[in-house]
């Protein structure tokens, strides 16, 4: 098994000596063929000069070094896309994740699974701040998406490579690569892992970066749910505007026969508003129902993905124009 480590790097340049120290000792006892990649992503400390110190001593380690700082989910696409084992793993460079843990992942993968994710226990990080944040996101995601996980935010996990070579992520996506996989069909699992208190450094996260995984999390639902079949939805959400427009113009038409004007209640307008938005659901849907035809027939894609085939191959009837049946 060839495997690939991929470590995004941000001004982490006070721990780097010791996180790999660590790392080699845990892969130096492995018979594994590994590549090391460490993403810099656009440190502005000493990060850079640390990390091209590794691959004079160690051949097994690569360094991509960004422009600038693009984010955590740039940087693992960028060592993703770099990589060439058939297992890829990715973890922090803070020092949180146990480097120890690598081979027990493996050991899950090889069980049959295509993903093993982390699961931090215990997780050393502030209750309020961090944990019970991430308590809240993890339980909201694992039941909006039906991939059942405690910890979407552990970076340790393990993928096949085949996993991953369709996964295309952008804004806060990372944590949601085993999402993604299950998408294409992947069994995930979970496997519990130790967890560390950082001890140089700052942490990245905060409170703010909940909203841009709520954001995330919605596009993703939206993806799931309706990328497919965009007039469904759209068109389910335009009718229910339209009937409630009508009934709302029926209750005006009552109040009338009661001595109330149609220009002493504001429900004429509001009925006219709501059919209004009800006609531009439905015209919303029919144009995205076009992009996306457009999408799938432009690209080759399939709203399907097919594990296997088995049986004698047959070779495909050629199509015959209608008029020569």
């Amino acid at each position: 098994m060839n495997v690939s480590i991929v470590i995004p790097v941000f001004n982490e340049a006070d721990g780097l000596s010791s996180f790999y120290d660590t790392l080699r000792s845990a892969l130096d006892h492995t018979n594994l063929g590994i590549e090391i990649i460490f993403v810099d992503d656009g440190s502005c400390d000493n990060s850079a000069v640390v990390l091209t110190g590794f691959t004079k001593d160690d051949p097994r380690v690569q360094v991509i070094q960004l422009r600038r700082n693009y984010g955590q989910t740039a940087a693992m696409m960028a060592g993703i896309r770099q990589a060439t084992g058939d297992v890829i793993v990715s973890m922090d460079a803070d020092g949180q994740n146990d480097a120890n843990d690598i081979p027990r992942l493996l050991e899950k993968l090889a069980e049959g699974f295509d993903v093993v994710s982390g699961w931090r226990q215990p997780r050393e990080d502030k209750a309020l701040t961090r944990r019970l944040p991430s308590v809240i996101a993890n339980r909201l995601i694992s039941r909006l998406m039906h991939v059942s996980l405690h910890d979407y935010g552990c970076t340790l996990k393990a993928y096949r490579r085949e996993v991953l070579e369709d996964v295309r992520l952008y804004g806060e996506m990372h944590r949601f690569i085993p999402i993604f996989a299950a998408w294409e069909g992947a069994c995930v699992a979970e496997l519990p892992v130790r967890h560390h208190a950082r001890q140089f450094g700052q942490s990245k996260y905060g409170l703010g970066r909940i909203i841009r995984v709520l954001l995330d999390l919605l596009i993703l639902v939206f993806i799931d749910r309706v990328m497919d079949r965009p007039m469904q939805f759209f068109g389910k959400l335009g009718l229910a505007v339209l009937v409630t427009s009508v009934l709302v113009f029926l209750w005006a038409v009552a109040l009338r026969f009661e001595g109330v004007s149609l220009i002493q209640t504001p429900l004429p307008l509001l009925a006219a508003t709501l059919g209004l938005s009800g006609v531009l659901f439905l015209l919303l849907g029919i144009m995205s129902e076009i992009l996306m035809r457009t999408y799938y027939e432009a690209q080759g894609k399939t709203p399907y993905k097919i594990r296997s085939i088995f049986g004698q191959a047959a070779t495909p009837a050629p199509l015959v124009p209608i008029d020569q049946r």
